[in-house]
C-alpha cells in the first residue's frame, strides 16, 4: 500500500534567510549581466544562431548551476537541429520509492528592445534602484532558473525529504514556444510523471502576497496587409480616385472589431466564463479594487488647470479583470507602409501594413480562429484591393485544472509564512504556451503558474524590472510548496 512520507518541519524564516542570501549575494550580479546581452527570441532576432546571445545567456546560466554544487544535481544543455537549445537539470528525489515529479520551467530568451525608457535606463544597460532590477528580461522571465536553484538548494539546507526535480529552460517562449514541444516529446521518458509543475514566467496582482495564476490568454499573430498601388503617387493627383489603403485597413478591421467599444464580433471568439473563475475574479476584485486599472501609466494632459487622465475601458474591478483574462481583444502591434512623420511627403501610399495580436480567451481554439480571422480579413474585399493575411504565430490559452486539497493548502500557508497575507488567485491576458501543452501531456499535474511581474513591472515594454524583494520571497514561497508536496513510499 501507499502511504505518506512524514515531512520534516520546515522553517520558513530559515528559507527566506537563505533566498534573501543568495539573491543579494550573487543572483542580482547574474542578472544584471543577463540583462545587458541583447538575447532576443528568434521572431525578434532571425540570426540568432550566428549572433551567439542565446547561446550565451544559456551557458553563462549552465556554468552559474553547475557552480552551486547541488546534491545530486546534473545538468545537460541540449540541442536539437536546427531548434533553440534548451538546459535540462535534474535532482533525485531523497526518497527512493517517490516516482513523481516537480518539473520547474523558465525562459532565456527576450523581447526586443522598444521605445520610450527613462533617459537613465535601457533595454540592455541593467540599473539596480530602491530595489529594483531595471532591464529588458530580468523578470520576464531570466530570473526563473536562478530562483529553482536557490529554492532547491533552501531544501537541502534543510534536510527536507523532497521529490524528484527537473528543469526545462527554453530559450524561444517569447516566439510562442514553437521549438519547445519538440524538445518535450524528445524528453518524455526523462521527464516522468510530472505531479506539479513550478512556472515563474507569470504575473501578480501585487507584492503583498503569493499570486497564483489562474488562466492565460491565447494568441494569435499576423499581418494584415492592403495593395492598392504597385508605388506611390502624387496625392494631389491621386486622392479621391484611388482608393487610400488605409481607409480600406479600417474598413477590413470593422469586421473584426467594435472600434467604438473594443469588442470583437465574431461569436467563435468568445466563451464562456467558468463559475470558478469568476468567483475567483470576484474575490480578487476586492483585493485589489481600482489597483487594476490604475497599475498602467495613463496618458495625461492639463484642462483648465487640472490634470486629466485617459481612461480605461471599465472603471468596475470585476469586469476590468475579466476584460483583460477572459475577453477577446485585438492588438495593433507594429505597421509598415507609414513614413516616418518627417519624411512623410505629399504622396498617396501603395500599401498599408498592420501586425495584429489578438488575445483569445483561455478556451478558445487559437488555430480555429487563426482560420476563421484569414478568411474574416481576406474576403470580398473592397474596391477588390489586394488583402492579405499571414499568420505568424498561434497558442491556445490555459485554463487551470482543480486544485489539490494539499496544493491549496500548501499555497496559503506558504504565502502567509512569506508575505503575511493568503495565496491570491489572478487570470492573466498574457500567454505561456508551455502551460497548454504540459496540461495535455500531464493532466493530473498541479500547476504553480506564479512570477514577479507586478504592478509598473512592465514586461515587453519600457523601464521593465524585476521587483528583488518580492523575488526573494517568491523564491523562498514555492520552495515552501515544494516543501508540502504529498511524497508517497511503498509501505509493508
Amino acid at each position: 500500500m501507499n502511504a505518506r512520507v512524514p515531512a520534516s518541519v520546515l522553517n520558513p524564516a530559515q528559507v527566506l534567510a537563505h533566498a534573501t542570501a543568495a539573491w543579494d549575494g550573487d543572483i542580482v550580479r547574474q542578472l544584471s549581466e543577463y540583462i545587458a546581452i541583447p538575447a532576443k527570441s528568434p521572431a525578434y532576432d532571425v540570426a540568432w544562431s550566428e549572433h551567439g546571445y542565446i547561446d550565451t545567456v544559456m551557458r553563462n546560466a549552465a556554468a552559474w548551476v553547475e557552480a552551486q554544487k547541488v546534491e545530486g544535481l546534473t545538468l545537460e544543455v541540449i540541442r536539437l537541429e536546427g531548434r533553440t537549445p534548451v538546459l535540462y537539470f535534474e535532482v533525485p528525489a531523497s526518497q527512493t520509492a517517490c516516482t513523481d515529479t516537480v518539473l520547474m520551467y523558465g525562459h532565456l530568451d527576450k523581447q526586443p528592445e522598444f521605445t520610450g525608457w527613462r533617459n537613465d535606463l535601457g533595454p540592455w544597460t541593467p540599473k539596480y534602484e530602491d530595489g529594483k532590477l531595471y532591464g529588458r528580461g530580468g523578470a520576464d522571465d531570466g530570473y526563473a532558473v536562478y530562483a529553482s536553484i536557490t529554492a532547491v538548494q533552501a531544501l537541502k539546507a534543510q534536510n527536507l525529504p523532497h521529490p524528484r526535480i527537473v528543469g526545462l529552460i527554453e530559450t524561444c517562449e517569447e516566439s510562442g514556444s514553437y521549438d519547445l514541444l519538440p524538445y518535450v516529446d524528445a524528453m518524455r521518458a526523462q521527464l516522468g510523471e510530472v505531479a506539479l509543475v513550478v512556472c515563474m514566467d507569470s504575473g501578480a496582482g501585487n507584492y503583498d502576497q503569493l499570486w497564483l495564476t489562474n488562466s492565460l490568454r491565447g494568441l494569435a499573430n499576423g499581418v494584415l496587409k492592403v495593395e492598392v498601388l504597385t508605388e506611390g503617387v502624387h496625392s494631389g493627383d491621386a486622392s479621391g480616385l484611388v482608393p487610400s489603403s488605409f481607409r480600406i485597413m479600417r474598413q477590413v478591421l470593422d469586421r473584426l472589431e467594435d472600434s467604438a467599444t473594443g469588442r470583437l464580433l465574431p461569436a467563435s471568439f468568445h466563451c464562456e466564463v467558468p463559475a470558478d473563475r469568476l468567483l475567483q475574479a470576484r474575490a480578487t476584485a476586492a483585493i485589489l479594487g481600482d489597483e487594476i486599472y490604475k497599475r498602467f501609466p495613463w496618458a495625461h494632459y492639463d484642462c483648465g488647470g487640472a490634470s486629466t487622465l485617459c481612461l480605461p475601458t471599465t472603471t468596475e474591478p470585476v469586469q476590468a479583470l475579466l476584460n483583460r483574462t477572459w475577453a477577446p481583444t485585438l492588438s495593433v502591434t507594429g505597421a509598415e507602409g507609414l513614413p516616418e512623420l518627417k519624411n512623410a511627403g505629399a504622396v498617396l501610399r501603395p500599401y498599408t501594413a498592420f501586425k495584429l495580436s489578438l488575445r483569445l480567451p483561455p478556451l478558445v481554439d487559437a488555430a480555429l480562429a487563426v482560420q476563421e480571422l484569414k478568411t474574416l480579413l481576406e474576403d470580398n474585399a473592397p474596391y477588390q484591393a489586394r488583402v492579405t493575411f499571414q499568420p505568424d504565430g498561434a497558442a491556445t490559452g490555459w485554463n487551470a485544472p482543480s486544485t489539490a486539497p494539499w496544493f491549496e493548502t500548501a499555497l496559503h500557508a506558504a504565502s502567509q509564512a512569506q508575505f503575511g497575507a493568503p495565496c491570491g488567485y489572478i487570470g492573466q491576458g498574457g500567454t505561456i504556451p508551455l502551460m497548454n501543452m504540459l496540461s495535455q501531456g500531464f493532466p493530473k499535474a498541479q500547476m504553480m503558474v506564479c512570477g514577479v511581474l507586478g504592478p509598473k513591472s512592465n514586461a515587453h515594454g519600457p523601464n521593465e524590472f524585476l521587483h528583488v524583494p518580492y523575488a526573494k520571497k517568491l523564491t523562498a514561497a514555492v520552495a515552501q510548496v515544494i516543501a508540502s508536496f504529498p511524497l508517497q513510499a511503498d509501505a509493508a
